[in-house]
Parts: C-alpha cells; sequence; structure tokens
C-alpha cells in the first residue's frame, strides 16, 4: 500500500509499515529543549530516577526565550538548565556565548537531518519539517519521557496535500503561503494532522521560505508540516557539519490524502493576519484600505528572523526613515545571522532608519521582554501568533505580516503595500 512521506519516516524508525492512525513507539533522533519548558522536564527526569540521557548527543538544550535574563525568575530558571548542561556535559548546548532562536540555530548548526523524528517541548517545532523530518512539539513531560528512554509514543498522522502552482511575486513570501492556507483552513483545520507542502511553488522558495511556512503549520492545528527534500534543501546542508547522514523520502504518487488543497500562489498578494486569530487573513490591498496605524513594528523570531528578512527590510528602510510616531525593533534569529547581516551592511542601514536591533531572543513574540506593547497600541509583525495579549497588553492588537510589508509599514506609520515603496 502506498504512503506519505510521513508514513514513510515512521515505517523507516520502526523497522516496518505504518499508516496514519496507527499508535507507534519510535526511537526519536533530536529531543529539543529551551529554557522555558525544560526545566519542568528536568524535574521529571530527575524524580524518575534516571541518572543519564538515552541518547546525549541526540539532546538540544537552547537558552533562548529571556536570555539574558530580564529578571531573578528568569535567571533562576535558567539556572536549572545550565546545571543541568554541566551535570551531563550536554554537547548540544548553546547559551549566550552562542545563542540563537532555536528553530533558527538548530538547522544552522546541522543538528536535524532529512528523515528524523523530533521532538521539542515548543509548539514551533514543526519548523523542521522544512528539512524533510518529522517535526513537532509536545508537552515537558513527554520530553521527559523521550530523554529517559530515547523515544516516545505517536499516533501517524493523517496528511493533507497542499499544492501550490506559479511563480510568487516579488514580496510574496513563504509567510503568505502560510497565513493562505491558515485562511483556508482555520486555526483547528488541519488538527493532528501533516500539512505536506507541494506543487512547482516550492522551487522557487528558498529555505528561509520554507522554515516559515513550515513554523506556522501548527497554527492550523497541524501536527507537523513537511516540504520533501530536493537540490535546494541539499544546497542548504552542503556547508554543515551534519549530526548524520541524511535519508531522504518522498511520497508516492497515490498516496492517500485527507484532502487536497490547490493554490494559484501567482495571483495571491501579500497576506495581512489582522486580531486575534491568525486564519483571520486579508489581502495587502484590503489592509491599505483600512488604514491601519502602527505603534510598533517587530521584524524577528523563528518565522521570520532570517537573513532574507533583514535582507529585504533593509533594501526597503534604505535611505528613509521610520514614520516619527512609529518605533521598529529588529531581532535576528542567531547570532550568525547577525555577524553576517551585519557584514552585508544591513544593521547599519536599519539602524540609520530608526530600528533597534536586539540580540537573538524570542522575548518579543510571547510578549516576555524586549518589546512588550501598551494599552491599546498596534503592533505589525511577522511573528507567528496574534493572539488577545500575545505581545502585551491585552488591549493591543496584533496585525501578522512579511518582513517586506512590516518595514514597509515602518515608513509610513500605516500597514503598508512594499509595491508602493
Amino acid at each position: 500500500m502506498s504512503q506519505t512521506i510521513t508514513e514513510k519516516i515512521f515505517s523507516e524508525h520502526i523497522g516496518s509499515k505504518v499508516y496514519a492512525g496507527e499508535i507507534v513507539r519510535s526511537p526519536i533522533d533530536m529531543v529539543i529543549g529551551n529554557d522555558i519548558t525544560t526545566p519542568i522536564s528536568i524535574k521529571a527526569f530527575e524524580q524518575s530516577g534516571a541518572t543519564s540521557l538515552a541518547n546525549p548527543d541526540g539532546f538540544a538544550l537552547v537558552l533562548d526565550h529571556f536570555i539574558p535574563a530580564k529578571d531573578i525568575a528568569s535567571a533562576n530558571q535558567a539556572r536549572i538548565s545550565r546545571d543541568f548542561a554541566a551535570k551531563h556535559k550536554l554537547k548540544n548546548y548553546f547559551d549566550e556565548k552562542d545563542m540563537g532562536i532555536e528553530h533558527a540555530l538548530l538547522p544552522e548548526k546541522g543538528l536535524v537531518i532529512p528523515g528524523d523524528v523530533i521532538i521539542g517541548a515548543d509548539s514551533h517545532t514543526c519548523t523542521h519539517g522544512a528539512l524533510g523530518a518529522f517535526s513537532t512539539g509536545m508537552g515537558s513531560t513527554d520530553l521527559a519521557f523521550a530523554m529517559i528512554t530515547g523515544g516516545n509514543w505517536f499516533k501517524v498522522p493523517s496528511s493533507i496535500k497542499v499544492v501550490f502552482t506559479g511563480k510568487p511575486s516579488e514580496f510574496v513570501t513563504g509567510k503568505d503561503l502560510i497565513l493562505e492556507i491558515i485562511r483556508i483552513l482555520g486555526v483547528d483545520g488541519a488538527l493532528y494532522q501533516a500539512l505536506e507542502f507541494t506543487g512547482d511553488t516550492i522551487q522557487y522558495l528558498t529555505m528561509d521560505d520554507r522554515f516559515s511556512l513550515c513554523n506556522m503549520a501548527i497554527e492550523a492545528g497541524a501536527k507537523s508540516g513537511i516540504v520533501a527534500v530536493d537540490d535546494i534543501t541539499r544546497e542548504f546542508l552542503a556547508d554543515k557539519n551534519l549530526r548524520a547522514a541524511p535519508k531522504e523520502h518522498f511520497s508516492d504518487e497515490d498516496a492517500v490524502y485527507t484532502q487536497t488543497i490547490e493554490i494559484d500562489v501567482a495571483a495571491l498578494e501579500p497576506v495581512i493576519a489582522y486580531p486575534f486569530l491568525p486564519d483571520n487573513g486579508h489581502s495587502i490591498t484590503t489592509a491599505v484600505n483600512d488604514n491601519i496605524k502602527v505603534d510598533q513594528v517587530f521584524i524577528g523570531s523563528c518565522t521570520n528572523g532570517r537573513l532574507s528578512d533583514l535582507k529585504i527590510a533593509s533594501e526597503i528602510l534604505k535611505g528613509k526613515r521610520i514614520a516619527d510616531h512609529t518605533r521598529m525593533i529588529v531581532t535576528p534569529g542567531t547570532q550568525m545571522i547577525l555577524r553576517e547581516a551585519n557584514k552585508l551592511g544591513y544593521i547599519d542601514i536599519l539602524v540609520d532608519a530608526g530600528a533597534v536591533v536586539s540580540n537573538p531572543t524570542c522575548g518579543a513574540c510571547l510578549g516576555g521582554y524586549m518589546g512588550i506593547l501598551g494599552d491599546n497600541e498596534v503592533c505589525i509583525s511577522t511573528t507567528n501568533r496574534n493572539f488577545v495579549g500575545r505581545m502585551g497588553s491585552r488591549t493591543s492588537k496584533i496585525y501578522l505580516s512579511n518582513s517586506a510589508v512590516a518595514a514597509a509599514s515602518a515608513i509610513s506609520g500605516y500597514i503598508t503595500d512594499p509595491a508602493s515603496i
């Protein structure tokens, strides 16, 4: 019987053919923890009586949410992870000395590989499906179980096939493609399913686009998002010191899907998700006509904090100034991205325009620090969620967009089509 790419990944790990709906116990190639959720996992690990990790080289601990610490509580929280990393001599431990947002940093480090089964105690772990892996978020105690045993239980997800056709226009990115999918499906339309992204459009999507695409699969309720390996993936991996050899899997032509969604990308405008859900998508034309004034622009996060995001923002902002009533925060996804952006002159352009550039952190995205919104403030953000109070005050509003729209909006102080700049 034919299989999807997701079914094939699990079959390879189990050692026999498995299909959607089956409950399986699978080995896990990479377990990912961070400074917010891992202390709970560490407590459960120690309470179990475990003294060593089942697969120490397959455990990565990244401190990225509140680092450098914003207060005493976050400093004490981080200390738990630091002590654990020192005790177990973790090879894949990343703190202030080599920092980055986990879902940008780990692909950069060659720690997530095509064909892997990956879990993390962070809902946007699905980002890594861009590399042809099964990658999903789980709870902190699920993480502890994997730390102790090297595996976990899964229900093999059924798949929704998304077929993108056509070449995207200049300012349409992977972010717009996933916002359009979420608009179509709703925030629970793909509940516990894999979103498999296919079609001739994929050849036009950079790895940055693909990471953004898979990152927000969870916002449609999906268990994972995935893109099959191609030459663009292989080129991305070519200069990495990979943790293991890639294992490429591809869906059979007659594989079974719960549904197929077809989108003509050539006809798609940049998509703006209005408050207060990621599925509240509108075209940039509608947003411009709605004359939406913005107090803050944020470019960053595990969704859109990559080099291409800083590049397009700097190209749009070069020689221009941010509107007087608007502030702009830029958060590179990793130190390497920051260094490269600095080398290419992007940082100077952004700072000259009036932006502030922070260290790599998840802080602003989850309303933690480095970009909190006040009462009734409006932000256009390249992050992945625009829930009530997500970035600060419960009366604030967040509009989600790609980085080009965010940069253009910083200049005018209103949500703006970058094509008009």
